[in-house]
This record gives C-alpha cells, structure tokens and sequence, in this order.
C-alpha cells in the first residue's frame, strides 16, 4: 500500500527542503519501523526528530489458521520490504535523492506473544500473537507462584502452556522472543529485547533493569526438567534500555530489508521495543503520574507509577517504560474493529445509496453524529468482543448489540454506543487503579479514532473522568516513537529519556484537551454498570454459538 501522504507529496523546492535533502544525503536521520497489528509503518525524521521527512506503510491482516492467530515470518519479510520501499519512494518524491543510509534506526512491533526457535535458528511453531488466549491454565499458576499478575499473552505464559500441554517442540527449544525482537535479530544478528518489551516476556526487576532474578530462580524450579535449558533465562534475549547500543545493520539485514541494495550497512540500531513503548514516547507519558491510552485492534493504557501497587490484580499488567519506570498497564483484546466494521457498513450503504464517501468521511459523519447521543446511549450496550477478553473472564469473542425494548434506537445512540463500547473493558481496569489511589496528572490519547477531533477525545475524557489530551506529534503514532528512541541514541550520554523528550522533542509541542463533560460522565457511569451486567449475555453467546 503507498502511504496517502507519498501520493501527492510534490518535490519540496523549498529551503526548508534543501536542509531536508542535505540531511537524507549525509544520513543525519533517524527510521522508525512498526510492526502494527494492521499496519507496517515506516517513519523517517531529521535532525530535529519533530521534523518527519517522510513516510510509508504497508497494509497485513492477522490470520486465524489452526484456532491460533498468527502471522507468517514470509508476511513479516514482505511487509517490512514492501513498507520500506514505500518510505524511499516517498523521499525520492519529497527530495528528489535516493535514501541510501540513515543515522540510526529501531524496530518496534506488537508486544507479548510466543516466537520459539531451535539451534539452527528455524521457527517451531507459528507466531502466536498476544490476540490468543489459550494459556489460561499456565498464567494461573504463574500468578500463584510468583506473586505477580502473568497474563495471558505474555511469552513466559505461552513457554509454561507448552510445558503442561507437552507440546513435541519444546524440547527443542533455544531462544524465546516477541516481534520486535526477532526482527532486530535479523537485521542485526544481536539477540536484545528493550526493557519495556521485555516486560511482556517476563517480570522486571526495577532495580537492576532486567529480569527479575528471584522469580526467574521460582519458574526453574516450577521447570527443573522439562526445558532444555538449567535456567529459562538463557532462552530469553538480552534486556537493554533506552540509549543503549543495540548492533548494527549487517549486510544480511540490509538486504532482508531492501532487496534493491541501495541501503547501506552499519548503521546503528536502539534496542528494539513494544508498541505500548514506542506509544509512551510518542505521546511523552514516560515521567511518573503520566499516562497514555492507545486505541487500534487492541486497546490500553499506561500509567507510569510513583510507588508499587499494593496486591495483585488480573486487570492490570506491570510493565515498564523504555528506560525501565514501572508502570501498570490495561490491556484489552479487542479495541476499535467492531467500531470500524460497522463503519465499512454504513459506507457500502452510502454507495450503494449512490452518495460514495471515503472512509475518512464515513469515520468523521459517524462520530459526529455521536455527539447528539443521549449521554448513556440511550439503553443501548455494544460489545467489540471479536477474541477473547481476559479482564472479562471471556476465552472467546461474540461481537453484540444488545438493548432492552425501552430503548431508543437512533443512529446518534448506536454509534455513541459502539464508542462506548470501545472503551468498556478499558474502563473497567482504570477502576482497579483508582482504587489504589495511582494519580495521573495528564492521559494522552492517540490511535485513528481520535483523528475526528472532539468525539471519541471527549467521550473517553467521560469514560475515565479525567483530562484526555491528544498531541498533534502523535498522529505518526509508535513508527514516529520508535524513531525518537533511535535518535536517543546520540543524546543517552547527556541526558534521561524523559528530560530528552521534555527539552528537545515536546518543547513546543501542541496538545488538545478535552475535559471530562458531567453529563458524560454520569451517562458513561449508567453505560457502564448495564455493560457489566451484559457480560453475562455475551458469555452466554460463546456457549452457544
């Protein structure tokens, strides 16, 4: 897929684009590349990484093969390729130079998931994504015995399932890594992991910045025997922080990545990170008592914590930031694809009405529409449940509109509704942190819901009855933050990650805020307690269909 913005982008004549083309020319740039559940983006920026020089993306869809959701490394491959040669196009359009190097790069991708490889290297099974929510039985008995939250979809409860399901593959097994990971290992040779991708493979010790050894000692004892391994931590990769040195594009890497040859090698790459990582940076959520929602295929939120959080809670994992902050995270399965499939329907309406709009349009005439909705969408529940979801206590989606015969069915209801929908489950976890007292001073939004300004912002400000703010720098989302990391690089020595981005990335930054409207809040209240009830229903529709 060519990026909307490389389509018209004409050659920039301008002195602004000299200094642009002089920094594509002498490599003073920094890439970012994310792996997205729906998207492969890529993000160059310049000198000043604010400045982005250009773009490309390439569109993959998760598949459903074998009742596991999983995508194929030959789809990762081709995706990478077909987004970076997007991203070059782009520059040749822009500047009229081939893109030949750059100065630093990083890859980010889906965090958690299970990616087993044997001593030559080659895959085990198929990727199992953080969608699959088969490892219920392991996770349990992980959060007995180390004390801590395992959810489903992290690594160690995916490595512990096999375990207990005697899968044949596990015997041979050699090195455990997420997305991001693996394809940095590629490109690189280096097998690391960022702190905070990390954090989704197993428990991190704030302390010492890695994992935490006392557990890790626990989980070899749960496992003398049945991995092939004394201690599980020699399948893990090697953690880094945010500055560190990661390795460098070697001559295999360069070529996985752009077949043509034209990109160069050594250029060096940060420690590869998560989507919820690159999500903090791209929306300056690093520092204590800040905290940012992220709404796509999945959603959550993250909250940097000032002090641990007492008990254990299935609601909430503890992950770190890029530099190794602790954090409480809620993570929901299923985020805004119900929401987009109704608007695929509205638009197929619209054309067959013969009144074609473009899916921008549909988005922006739906959520606008919204607005005059009854405060708690007038009787009407929504539910975007298409897998399962962990803080419900679901194994399995069933995707519902419910409402009782009182109800008002309108159109500005039913789509206030799916919104709401989209932030049900979120909610619900937020909850769990109110009641631990955790303070957040600001929450920042980002994700295509939001780009309709004033609807989805205001409703989730509703929802957690707390200022939303959303950034003008975080339309490029985690591609854009994962190339700020890499730009990191050049700047660790002299300052924290959180000072870099305050001073030198979000200094003149912009943000919108939306205040939580009382009217929503109590109408979102009123939705939220009729949305608990109806789990009840939806748990119903798994057993019977």
């Amino acid at each position: 897929m060519t990026s909307s913005g490389a389509v018209s982008t004409p050659r920039d004549t301008t002195t602004a684009g000299d200094a642009h083309r002089e920094a594509v020319l002498s490599g003073r740039t920094s890439l970012g590349i994310e792996l997205g559940s729906t998207r492969i983006k890529a993000c160059l920026v310049g000198p000043d990484p604010t400045q982005v020089l250009a773009v490309g993306s390439h569109e993959w869809e998760n598949e459903f093969s074998g009742r596991t959701w999983t995508y194929s490394l030959e789809s990762v491959w081709s995706g990478l390729q077909a987004a970076y040669a997007d991203l070059a196009a782009d520059v040749e359009r822009r500047y009229g130079v081939p893109l030949t190097t750059v100065g630093a790069m990083g890859v980010s991708a889906m965090m958690h998931g299970y990616l087993a490889f044997d001593g030559d290297d080659e895959l085990l099974v198929p990727f199992r994504t953080w969608r699959n929510t088969t490892t219920g039985p392991a996770a349990a008995e992980l959060s007995e015995l180390l004390g801590v939250n395992i959810p489903l979809r992290w690594s160690v409860a995916h490595l512990h399932q096999a375990v207990l399901d005697g899968e044949e593959h596990v015997p041979r097994i050699r090195f455990l890594t997420t997305l991001a990971g693996y394809v940095h290992w590629r490109l690189t040779g280096r097998r690391v992991l960022g702190v905070g991708d990390a954090s989704g493979m197993f428990p991190i010790d704030p302390a010492t910045g890695t994992y935490d050894a006392g557990m890790l000692a626990k989980l070899d004892t749960l496992l003398a025997g049945r991995l092939p391994v004394a201690h599980a931590v020699d399948l893990l990769p090697e953690v880094l922080s945010a500055g560190a040195q990661a390795g460098e594009l070697t001559a295999e890497g360069a070529a996985l990545l752009d077949p043509s040859g034209t990109l160069q090698v050594g250029v060096p790459l940060c420690p590869p990170e998560g989507d919820a990582g690159t999500g903090m940076v791209a929306t300056n959520a690093v520092a204590p008592r800040t905290g940012n929602v992220s709404a796509g295929t999945s959603i959550f939120a993250m909250v940097v914590l000032e002090q641990p959080l007492e008990g254990m809670h299935h609601e909430i994992d503890l992950v770190t930031t890029p530099a190794g902050d602790p954090v409480a995270m809620v993570h929901c399965n299923n985020g805004a694809s119900e929401l987009g499939a109704w608007a695929g329907l509205f638009g197929r309406f619209a054309e067959a009405a013969g009144t074609p709009l473009s899916g921008d349009a549909v988005f922006a005439t739906l959520l606008s529409e919204a607005l005059d909705g009854e405060a708690d969408a007038g009787g009407l529940l929504a539910y975007n449940y298409l897998a399962g979801e962990p803080i419900s206590g679901l194994g399995e989606g069933r995707p519902l509109v419910l409402r009782t015969p009182d109800s008002r069915l309108t159109l500005a209801n039913f789509v206030r509704a799916q919104v709401y929908g989209v932030f049900g489950t979120l909610s619900m976890g937020m909850q769990v942190l109110a009641g631990q007292g955790v303070a957040i001073d600001r929450m920042l939004a980002h994700g295509g819901m939001f780009r309709t300004a004033g609807v989805a912002q205001r409703f989730l400000a509703g929802a957690l009855d707390a200022p939303v703010a959303v950034g003008e720098t975080a339309s490029e989302g985690g591609a854009w933050g994962i190339a700020v990391l890499a730009a990191y690089l050049s700047a660790a020595d002299g300052t924290d990650l959180s000072g870099y981005l305050d001073e030198q990335v979000f200094a003149g930054a912009s943000f919108d805020t939306a205040q939580p409207d009382p009217q929503d809040v109590a109408g979102y209240a009123a939705f939220l307690e009729r949305y608990r009830a109806g789990l009840a229903a939806v748990g119903a529709a798994v057993e019977a269909l």
